[in-house]
């Protein structure tokens, strides 16, 4: 009997590659990971020697905003799951490039959509939306649950207003078997060095190797946030399309430590072997308006599928410092933003 296939968008990313990982180790899926032509393998070179022989893993080629890319994926692959990872995920881009974020995140999903609706077979499709659709949240109402109000905070988190209403649409309309997600800020090697704490822990591990003058950038330190290891979340998404899973279904992740960006920034110069590293606020890394108390309630998400995070905040700070210290070993040039 033929194996399942599993469609993984945005493979290349953290979250996609750790997740092909993940597949592979835990399933027989076949999978297929899409991804541009000009998307960077870094995150998933050590699976391309298996890409070229054909061992479970199979690249295929497609543009979020090009339904005709979209469609021959989709008659492609036709895969049993779909996990929808790729977007234009980076909220302080989103206020340069708002246009192109809602374009590739609202009807980039809705392309995508109405690819895989017009296939013979019904796939389980998980469609990744975010915590930031919930924005900028009073006090009162944490921890946040899935019926708290959406108070977008970037043009990033209202495209992914879009991307979970989107997919909530097609499962209510169309009778089609997608289930959507808000995971809260996940991170761990493989992390871009766009967001805070993946930021952070390069700019330590190129202080330690003397490359830039002990000075680390920040932006806004107040915030605070819910920390998951992807590793973690990638688990999470794995038994979302296969514990029972519930068409139409939408569900708050996250992890189970919470604390300030500051705190966090602080427990990495803990670890760093420099105790000269001097803070430094840098204007352009405050976004316009912030979502500052990220805190989930998860317990919707636990109690169906039995999930429970198993990594420590701690496990997951001292992998990221670990990853870009071996990044910088090797000699690569490496922009300190």
């Amino acid at each position: 009997m033929q194996n399942k296939r599993a469609l993984i968008t945005g493979v290349t990313g953290m979250v996609g590659s750790h997740l092909a990982d993940y597949l592979l180790a835990h399933t027989d899926w076949e999978i297929y990971g899409a991804c541009r032509w000009r998307s960077p393998l870094d995150n998933i070179a050590h699976l391309l020697p298996r890409v070229d022989a054909g061992d479970r893993v199979h690249m295929v080629e497609f543009e979020l905003r090009d339904m005709v890319s979209l469609t021959r994926m989709a008659e492609k692959v036709a895969p049993d799951y779909v996990f929808h990872l790729a977007a234009q995920s980076f909220p302080s881009t989103s206020f340069a490039a708002p246009l192109d974020t809602l374009d590739t995140n609202i009807l980039g999903t809705a392309r995508l959509l109405e690819a895989l609706r017009h296939l013979g077979g019904q796939p389980l499709i998980h469609v990744c939306a975010s915590s930031e659709v919930f924005g900028r949240v009073p006090a009162d109402k944490l921890p946040i649950a899935e019926d708290c109000t959406f108070h977008p905070a970037s043009p990033y988190a209202i495209s992914k207003v879009g991307t979970d209403l989107l997919g909530r649409f097609y499962a209510e309309a169309y009778g089609m078997a997608v289930m959507t997600t808000r995971m809260f800020t996940h991170t761990g090697p493989r992390r871009g060095d766009v967001f805070a704490e993946s930021s952070f822990a390069k700019q330590i591990a190129m202080i330690e190797a003397r490359m830039v003058p002990p000075v680390l950038r920040t932006g806004n330190l107040k915030s605070m946030r819910t920390w998951a290891d992807v590793r973690d979340a990638v688990r999470a998404y794995h038994l979302l399309l296969t514990v029972n899973p519930e068409p139409g279904a939408y569900y708050n992740i996250g992890g189970g430590f919470s604390c300030t960006v500051e705190d966090m920034l602080n427990h990495l110069l803990s670890l760093s072997t420099r105790k000269d590293i001097r803070v430094e606020t840098a204007p352009e890394r405050l976004r316009p308006i912030d979502a500052d108390l990220q805190i989930p309630d998860t317990g919707k998400f636990r109690r169906h599928t039995g999930w429970e995070p198993r990594i420590s905040f701690e496990q997951t700070m001292g992998d990221l410092l670990d990853y870009w210290r071996t990044r910088v070993r090797t000699g690569l040039a490496l922009a300190s933003r």
